[in-house]
């Protein structure tokens, strides 16, 4: 994405010219970001969530709680991956024929016209293979789910979203503001010096 725009800007006002395909790739290529990236900030625990009363609760309780919160974004996900996949099927399908606007169609892809578009080669990217991007990112989202439910259940996480991180953020800020930036730099040292101990200990 940020290749094709920075090119398609040199080109633009150093050449005078245009990449009239980079618009609607730059659209494409973002649609692919964030569907298959909403799953992968599942399995790496990306997604911000606000947990400050669930971590005043007990263990078992908070437990329970990691679990309703699974189940609802599972049952928010299927529902997501019926309605992509009710979008997508009639690209695939009855309208199989339909271009995109602007994309040409890639030569290693070019095999596909002849097989399933009554033998005529497509000139542009049929729109069902960028808008598979629906389908296949909620389907990935509900593996990520179901896997992350699984370790809420044995255990091995009790969270699906970030951890604490605004947290540890506002309280370096304090300290950062009562203690002076010397010191501040001291416990940043130190708590890197800790992480780096903590890991060779892993390994």
């Amino acid at each position: 994405m940020t290749l094709i725009t920075f090119a398609n800007v040199v080109a633009r006002y150093v050449f005078n010219s245009n990449i009239l395909w980079a618009l609607e790739v730059t659209v494409v290529l973002f649609a692919w970001l964030v569907l298959i990236g909403a799953a992968y900030g599942v399995k790496k625990t990306f997604h911000i969530g606000v947990d400050v009363i669930i971590n005043l609760l007990p263990p078992p309780v908070k437990k329970v709680f990691a679990v309703l919160a699974v189940a609802s974004s599972l049952i928010f996900a299927l529902l997501l991956l019926k309605g992509a996949w009710e979008y997508w099927y009639p690209f695939a399908t009855e309208r199989i024929w339909m271009e995109t606007d602007d994309i040409p169609m890639p030569g290693f892809l070019a095999w596909i016209g002849p097989i399933i578009n009554e033998g005529e080669a497509y000139e542009k990217m049929p729109r069902f293979v960028p808008y598979f991007a629906l389908p296949l990112g909620m389907a990935l989202l509900v593996l990520r789910l179901l896997q992350a439910g699984f370790h809420v259940l044995t255990n091995q996480r009790d969270s699906i979203i970030a951890a604490h991180e605004v947290e540890e953020m506002i309280e370096e800020a304090v300290d950062a503001h009562a203690d002076g930036h010397h010191h501040n730099s001291d416990r940043a040292i130190a708590k890197m010096n800790g992480a780096a101990q903590n890991n060779n200990k892993e390994h």
